[in-house]
């Protein structure tokens, strides 16, 4: 069902929205079909170029990886700010709004803008149907559709750069298209392995086609395989490339006791990179030893950048990453009872989350984690270390996504992660009732699994 013109032009966020959402959206139903028919660069490229190509007219910072892309991305958009840098940022998934995927100087989009950019691109998008149609193809995918809304909004408010954040893979990412002069690639794990492959080595190849010449890439990778797989294409690409434990170390602090507020909790670190001949210090507000990983990250790109003309100090760095914070990345909603939001959804992200509060210098006796997650994850490898640091776990389903694994699933996989007697709960809303009552008043209380569980469970305790 299309827009015509006239409706075009008064056009609300909810039709907008309603539009968009008839799109095909592989963030909320599994790829089933040839992943080379899906997954391709063909249609984006026609998009963007019926727009005007408004990717080109910006410098980029790519980012990918299997988890820490997203708080790399806002820890460099937030630094380049602080130095002065009208700044566009691109991020995935959100957690409540679609409008926190977009941003300029840290502000969303606003519904004025956003829909000004829709009435640009309905049209286009539509003629593109008809064409494939015929073609006996698909159009534009909802998330190449609201990638090219972001180029169009950081064009038409002429930012100085772009930080992007891929959504799948990279190779074949509908922002792979963009103009980086920097690009930086997380750690790499097992992680949408029906479409990416089923091994680091397969993933990381994956990762690693944003890599472009002349574009230097940094790396907090770790595994062999990909590392080398990073390196082979870097070479490849005749450009320089910066890792982790080779070009750069990172040595995180023990984290301070939680205060009664966000902005109590600082977390330091310190990071030896050339040239400096000494550690440098720095803070973050984001918890984790993970998050000072990629505060290195994004501290690298900004050397990269000074090399291209970009006058980033260190005081800018400074004041971004304490900054710096995004919803739903080990972030405490309250103190008292303590209830933490993250969006732990893989292996290595359950595990960071657990490392960081087994770091934290008091704990509670009781300690309860509300799951659910999608149903193509590795969910009982996830319960297993789940289960190494909480005393219960509550079991939910959440209702926005139809990849959500369904409570049967989770129970099956939950005794395979040794969990004997979980709870289960109808809804993310009944499971925040159960775990604050089985937390008490002196418990604590964390939610983690999915974004999509962390919006629905943010509006239970809203």
């Amino acid at each position: 069902m299309g827009v015509d013109k006239k409706t075009s032009q008064r056009l609300t966020r909810l039709q907008a929205l309603q539009w968009l959402g008839r799109r095909s959206n592989f963030e909320r139903l599994p790829a089933k079909l040839d992943k080379k028919t899906i997954f391709t660069l063909s249609r984006m490229r026609a998009l963007l170029k019926s727009l005007g190509d408004p990717q080109r007219q910006f410098p980029s910072a790519h980012l990918a990886g299997t988890k820490g892309k997203g708080s790399t991305a806002a820890m460099l958009a937030a630094i380049l700010q602080s130095a002065g840098y009208r700044v566009g940022c691109y991020l995935s998934p959100h957690v409540d709004r679609i409008e926190e995927r977009i941003s300029i100087a840290g502000r969303q989009i606003s519904t004025t803008d956003l829909l000004a950019a829709f009435r640009r691109i309905i049209p286009v998008v539509e003629r593109l149907d008809q064409l494939a149609l015929r073609k006996n193809t698909t159009g534009p995918t909802w998330f190449e559709v609201l990638t090219a809304i972001a180029f169009i909004h950081f064009e038409q408010k002429g930012i100085d750069i772009a930080v992007i954040e891929t959504g799948l893979g990279g190779r074949l990412d509908a922002t792979n298209l963009c103009n980086p002069i920097v690009s930086l690639i997380t750690n790499i794990s097992l992680d949408h392995t029906d479409v990416l492959g089923n091994t680091v080595r397969a993933i990381a190849i994956e990762k690693a086609g944003i890599i472009r010449r002349g574009s230097p890439v940094i790396s907090t990778a770790l595994h062999p395989d990909a590392v080398k797989v990073i390196t082979e294409k870097s070479t490849e690409k005749r450009t320089k490339s910066f890792f982790l434990n080779r070009d750069f170390t990172v040595s995180p602090s023990k984290t301070k006791k939680l205060g009664h507020s966000a902005l109590d909790n600082l977390y330091s670190f310190e990071i030896q990179a050339p040239p400096e001949s000494t550690a440098e210090i720095y803070q973050i507000a984001m918890a984790g030893i993970h998050q000072a990983e990629n505060a290195a990250s994004a501290i690298m790109a900004t050397k990269v950048l000074a090399g291209k003309g970009f006058q980033i100090g260190k005081h800018d760095i400074t004041t971004g990453l304490r900054k710096t914070r995004l919803p739903a990345r080990i972030e405490w909603v309250s103190y008292a009872p303590q209830i933490i939001l993250d969006a732990a959804h893989n292996v290595a992200s359950m595990d960071s989350l657990v490392k960081t509060l087994a770091n934290q210098s008091s704990q509670p006796k009781k300690r309860i984690l509300i799951f659910a997650a999608s149903v193509d994850k590795e969910l009982a490898a996830m319960l297993q270390i789940s289960k190494t640091y909480f005393t219960d776990i509550v079991l939910t389903r959440y209702a926005t996504n139809p990849r959500a694994a369904t409570i049967t699933k989770l129970r099956e996989a939950s005794k395979k992660g040794g969990w004997q007697e979980p709870h289960v709960a109808a809804s993310p809303a009944e499971a925040v009732h159960v775990g604050k009552r089985l937390a008490g008043k002196t418990g604590l209380l964390c939610i983690a699994g999915s974004f999509f569980l962390a919006a629905e469970a943010r509006n239970a305790l809203a």
